[in-house]
């Protein structure tokens, strides 16, 4: 029997549980991945009915699906290659997205693009966003943003007065969309599990069963316990991003889907650093900048260079970081410099290859293969089409199951914490006097789990100390720690503080400062005894050690073998040596 809709948790015992279910039964879909993509497929397949498990060899959203803009938008520069399908597309997403099955975790955030040119350019790109907001309207649904405008330099300047008046002759606003791209994805997680999915993280898979050509399932090991089992599903879904060709080389043969890596990084400054009340979108000689508002911060980002170093930690080098700080100069008045710069990541795009050397040429729409009986693999696309992706693979288990599967319904689906959202917003000034919280508290706890929120307030009741604040880390309550390991699965302290919240890039300490605190909290759910504690506390001091030295280097190479000085507190397995 599934757990009833928003109360599924992913804690300890549930994964135990998840595994052993796993090796009990044959599975009509067994998903390898447990990003954006493979989290989709999870939700669209049991939400079809289906009997679904999904294996995640790290933890859930720990590649491209957490180091993203956090954008959810259409692309305006896929609209100036004349790429319109790809656009609508995206739009009617992030008006799904907006309006129905996330408004917790997905809201509207507007963007300024300062003009350059007198005289053709104010026409060009407002004929553009004309049809950027039309487009949003297609297949009869409301954009859920409101549309562009055309501002004059000095209206420009009272919304962003740190834009420098002579790098710019007026501006045009529009609106896209933003989110927590892991919280997104482990919410996800959540809503799958509670329709029947079968979900864990540090579960690699090692190798595939085979019945003669068919593919009939997969060995996982099990990373925590140190043990091997097999899995047995009627259909296997390789969603793994930017290893598609790893889990291609596994099961033999040659691919029908090749994925280049593309890695963007982002800087992450103090909101004080930037006066503005609104993004600000920059064109680049390669790409578009953007200077995304987050909380008390800003995010600006990305680059966009092609990446054939390590792929579980793509390095930020100082050349990266001083390319971003170089053009998002050009337009402040008072320039940004390095002592700004609270926190960095590097992410990678899974870039389906062509004939194109330049990953920013490189197609963004994905693919969907069968290339040997039982396997379909799923790559390429973009976050905001993450469900359509997820919807063409289950298409296409469906096509390789010998029964009658019904059509994807994830468009109609709410993902947990939605429902009643907005009526817990509405109340919030209530729920702050009940709680004996703030109401902003209870404003940053209903953006984070919706209505769930009650399952976090349920911790502080039972242990006020919760309520406190992270010392050194004040944006988060001390419930947001545990709470993290005991309904969102997550294993490890650079789960938590990279994911589950986002101290790491949110603090010029790199959550440094928190990690005690945040291990004693963690212990109890997860029953670390005092030498793990220690053991936890001293690979993360590692990693943050390691990725601030990478980022004094000049190249790639150099800050990629920095980087990997800094070892996983849970390695993952090489395939021959299970």
């Amino acid at each position: 029997m599934t757990a009833r809709m928003g109360t599924a948790r992913l804690g300890p015992a549930e994964r135990t549980a998840a595994l052993t279910q796993m090796g009990a039964q044959e599975l009509d879909v067994v998903v390898i991945g447990g990003g954006v993509v493979g989290a989709g497929v999870a939700l669209d397949a049991a939400t079809r009915g289906l009997s679904v498990g999904l294996l995640e060899a790290r933890d859930f959203a720990s590649g491209t699906s957490s180091r993203s803009s956090k954008l959810i938008h259409g692309g305006l520069r896929y609209l100036e290659q004349l790429n319109f399908d790809l656009v609508r597309e995206a739009l009617r997403e992030r008006a799904l997205l907006l309006q129905r099955i996330a408004p917790h975790l997905v809201r509207p955030v507007p963007f300024l693009l300062p003009l350059t040119h007198v005289g053709w350019e104010r026409p060009y790109v407002g004929a553009g966003l004309v049809m950027y907001d039309s487009l949003g309207f297609s297949f009869g649904s409301t954009r859920g943003v409101p549309g562009h405008r055309h501002l004059s330099r000095s209206r420009a300047l009272r919304i962003a007065p740190s834009l420098r008046r002579t790098a710019f002759s007026g501006a045009v606003q529009y609106w896209d969309a933003q989110v927590d791209d892991a919280r997104y994805v482990m919410t996800m997680l959540r809503t799958a599990s509670s329709y029947g999915a079968h979900v864990a993280s540090r579960a690699q898979v090692v190798g595939f069963l085979r019945e003669g050509e068919r593919v009939t399932g997969v060995r996982v090991r099990d990373l925590e316990a140190g043990t091997t089992m097999d899995v047995r599903a009627r259909q296997v879904v390789n969603a793994t991003g930017v290893w598609t060709d790893d889990i291609q080389e596994l099961v033999g043969g040659r691919g029908q889907i090749h994925v280049r890596a593309s890695k963007g990084i982002h800087l992450v400054v103090p909101r004080d650093r930037i006066h503005s009340l609104t993004g600000i979108i920059l064109r680049t000689e390669k790409s578009v900048l953007f200077v995304i508002p987050w909380g008390r911060h800003w995010i600006i980002g990305t680059t966009d260079t092609r990446w054939d170093l390590n792929r579980a930690h793509p390095a930020a080098s100082r050349s990266d970081i001083d390319y971003v700080l170089e053009h998002v100069n050009e337009v402040l008045s008072v320039p940004l410099t390095r002592d700004d710069v609270e926190g960095v990541y590097a992410g990678l795009r899974p870039l389906l290859s062509g004939e194109s050397e330049e990953t920013s040429k490189l197609s963004r729409e994905h693919m969907v293969a069968h290339p040997v009986p039982g396997l379909v693999m799923v790559a390429g696309g973009k976050y905001t089409t993450y469900r359509v992706m997820a919807q063409d693979a289950v298409d296409a288990v469906a096509h390789g199951l010998d029964q009658r599967v019904p059509p994807s319904c994830t468009d109609r689906i709410p993902l947990a914490g939605a429902e009643g959202y907005q009526a817990l917003w509405n109340s919030r000034q209530r729920l702050a006097q009940s709680s004996g919280l703030h109401v902003a508290r209870i404003e940053h706890l209903l953006q984070r789990y919706g209505s769930m929120i009650d399952e976090v307030l349920a911790l502080i009741e039972a242990d006020p100390s919760l309520a406190l604040p992270l010392t050194g880390a004040d944006d988060y309550l001390r419930a947001e720690i545990v709470y993290a390991a005991t309904h969102e699965g997550a294993r490890h302290l650079n789960d938590v503080l990279a994911r589950r919240t986002h101290i790491s890039i949110e603090t010029f300490h790199r959550g440094l400062g928190v990690v005690e605190e945040a291990a004693g909290l963690l212990a109890g759910p997860l029953e670390w005894d005092d030498d793990q504690v220690k053991r936890e506390v001293e690979y993360y001091t590692k990693r943050v050690e390691a990725e601030r030295l990478s980022q004094e280097q000049d190249t790639d190479q150099e800050a990629d073998a920095i980087r990997l000085g800094a070892p996983d507190v849970v390695p993952v397995a090489s395939p021959e040596n299970t």
